[in-house]
């Protein structure tokens, strides 16, 4: 075990910043290497619109960051809740007689929350 280098408090040390690099770089389109600077941020253009308003991510209870940020995220994941038990009424034996639940929503994330 090694001691972290990191300042506390400090946004270059940010999870979410580094998870969001991480999908970048793993992504199967992202390239070798860019042709140009105007190549990388075309690419990243695209990559950032597809990331905050396509890609679901887990720690958000599979919703957009645009979602959950424009307030659309308790309509959605009230939606899924209906669809669920549509799916449990027809189909009780599926779920083992329990009813499923659509992933919880947070309550709020923070990088560094307020004292």
């Amino acid at each position: 075990v090694t001691k972290t280098h990191s300042r506390p408090h400090v946004s270059d040390d940010n999870p979410y910043s580094e998870a969001q690099f991480k999908t970048l770089k793993y992504r199967p389109d992202f390239p070798e290497r860019f042709g140009s600077i105007e190549d990388a941020r075309a690419h990243c253009q695209e990559f950032f619109l597809w990331y905050n308003a396509t890609h679901c991510h887990s720690g958000i209870g599979f919703m957009t960051p645009e979602s959950v940020h424009y307030g659309h995220a308790q309509a959605l994941f009230q939606q899924r809740a209906d669809v669920l038990n549509i799916a449990f009424l027809k189909h009780p034996n599926r779920f083992k007689n329990n009813a499923p639940q659509p992933p919880k929503l947070p309550t709020a994330a923070w990088i560094n929350p307020p004292k």
